[in-house]
């Protein structure tokens, strides 16, 4: 059965979607957390349940990460995508706290470098876990924001919140904090 629940954040209120029974016996697992006027964001069908209780962990760790004392998520959530999304919404999910890469180290990172960086974009802006599985943390090779589902206000205020320096200079550009690509394989 799908269920669902609202939380309140910083980015405004989020929506949590989850299936009962995809995880392991009593959690629910995630399967959308998206945020107001997003881009291809969740919205709320007929025949859901609304469950705030189902998502307890979650919010909890949303909040710990808000409070900037939570720097890594441990969710159940479902797997879902195709075999690429799925090996680029890993490589973000392994982008470290406070730091930054650009779309070209993923696309290197899952083999798909060259053309198929654009690919890699469209894998990320299709990513169904926003701010859990950290695709603010994916900016232009130039440094600057490049897109974000939920815009790029949002992503200037999550890099904020880790401290990157995001929007400190002209054009929003990350200025501090950019992660080796070596790290993200460890």
């Amino acid at each position: 059965m799908t269920v669902y629940a609202y939380t309140e954040s910083p980015v405004g209120d989020m929506l949590l979607v989850g299936s009962e029974g995809a995880g392991p016996p009593g959690r629910t697992a995630l399967v959308s957390l998206s945020l107001p006027g997003q881009k291809g964001g969740a919205v709320v069908q007929e025949g859901w349940r609304h469950a705030p209780r189902a998502f307890d962990g979650i919010t909890e760790q949303l909040r710990a990460y808000f409070d900037s004392t939570l720097t890594r998520f441990d969710v159940e959530y479902a797997d879902a995508g195709t075999d690429f999304q799925r090996r680029v919404w890993r490589a973000l999910e392994d982008i470290p706290y406070g730091t930054t890469v650009s779309y070209g180290e993923i696309a290197a990172l899952v083999g798909s470098s060259g053309a198929g960086v654009r690919a890699v974009g469209t894998a990320i802006g299709r990513n169904p876990l926003l701010v859990v599985r950290p695709c603010h943390r994916v900016i232009g090779a130039d440094g600057a924001l490049r897109g974000y589902a939920a815009g790029l206000d949002r992503k200037r205020l999550l890099l904020g919140l880790e401290g990157t320096g995001a929007g400190s200079g002209a054009g929003g550009a990350v200025v501090s904090g950019t992660a080796e690509v070596g790290a993200l394989t460890s």
